[in-house]
């Protein structure tokens, strides 16, 4: 229980926080609480050093702010990389200003590559490969070409026993080859054109009584070539035509001129007959074929052998002969025009007026394939 002494002075004193009401005011008027504070040691002076009032009127003592620290030096170059002259630097003081530890640096060469472009984003796709020259590919296409026409007339006989089909992929590969022909101006290609060509494959109507001829039993045309001199302005056109007992040999010779990059007009002179090369041994088939009947040579074959010695002597007095020459008379019949539409190394497609022809440059490793 409380002294009734403190109780009496508790009544008598003002109470901090009692409100009473001045004369004539209706509000309440409370007595500001202050709080006690310390006195700040030294004086002030007047106007100068005063602190920013707080929330009960007085003026906090202003304290002086620490001068201001410039800005560590930044160790990265323009693009944010590690500068590698930063690891002689003294250390710098963070923004608390207590020292910092520095990171350790290493001097490195040179920055790594990295897949990423200077944005960050996605790694740039590899470059595609480099497409193959237009002019390799073009050879390529051609040998394929070729190779496909000399296996499609392979064992048609200069022709004269090509199918209706054989005939149609023929003109197919040819056409396609005259399409892709890398020689212009044929005819201006001396060194191309120059040359003994050898015929594979021919259209021609005037070439068919010789190749009936080879149709016959024991008669084989061994091969029709035309020889090109483009120094002299020349042709030569020859075929030889083979039997067991002598081979014979006949051409024609004719002089050119040039009527355009790609087309000849052909004046034949004059004919010639080699005499023919006798066989000092006979070698008869063991059969032939006539009119779809098997006919076998044996006893044929036994003789002939007496008469070997009599052959041997015929082929030796016959040899060494100059050939017989027939003129041809200058006419519209003894002229003739052949155009060149494919031309390469080893290579040529001819048209003339009556036909297609199909060469290979003797030598060539096309001719293997026939």
């Amino acid at each position: 229980m409380a002294s009734p002494l403190f109780a009496a002075a508790s009544l008598l004193l003002p109470s901090p926080c009692r409100s009473f009401h001045p004369p004539g005011s209706r509000r309440p008027f409370r007595l500001p609480l202050r709080s006690r504070r310390p006195a700040v040691a030294g004086a002030r002076r007047k106007g100068h050093g005063r602190g920013i009032p707080d929330e009960w009127g007085d003026r906090s003592p202003s304290v002086p702010e620490p001068p201001s620290q410039p800005d560590p030096p930044i160790d990265d170059d323009e693009w944010g990389r590690d500068d590698p002259s930063s690891a002689s630097r003294p250390a710098v003081t963070d923004e608390w200003g207590e020292p910092g530890v520095p990171e350790p640096q290493s001097i490195s060469k040179a920055d790594p590559p990295t897949n990423d472009d200077e944005w960050g984003g996605d790694p740039a796709p590899a470059p595609a490969p480099a497409p193959a020259p237009v002019e390799a590919v073009d050879d390529e296409r051609r040998d394929e070409l070729k190779r496909c026409l000399v296996d499609t007339v392979y064992g048609s006989d200069l022709g004269i026993r090509a199918s209706t089909e054989v005939r149609g992929e023929v003109l197919e590969l040819v056409t396609q080859l005259e399409a892709a022909n890398p020689t212009p101006a044929p005819v201006q290609a001396t060194d191309l054109l120059h040359g003994n060509w050898i015929l594979i494959y021919t259209a021609y109507s005037e070439l068919l009584p010789i190749l009936v001829v080879g149709e016959a039993p024991l008669l084989k045309v061994e091969k029709i070539s035309q020889e090109i001199d483009t120094k002299n302005m020349t042709i030569v056109n020859a075929s030889t035509i083979s039997t067991p007992f002598a081979s014979f040999s006949f051409s024609a010779t004719a002089s050119f001129d040039v009527q355009s990059p790609s087309r000849i007009e052909v004046q034949f002179k004059e004919g010639s007959f080699q005499p023919p090369e006798i066989s000092s041994s006979v070698d008869l088939p063991a059969q032939v074929d006539i009119f779809g009947q098997k006919i076998s040579l044996g006893p044929v074959q036994q003789v002939l052998n007496p008469l070997q010695e009599a052959f041997a002597r015929i082929a030796g007095s016959i040899s060494g002969q100059p050939p017989l020459k027939i003129p041809i008379p200058g006419n519209n019949r003894a002229k003739s025009w052949l155009l060149t539409t494919y031309l390469d190394e080893d290579f040529r497609i001819s048209r003339g007026d009556g036909g297609l022809f199909i060469l290979i440059k003797e030598g060539s490793s096309l001719l293997d394939k026939l």
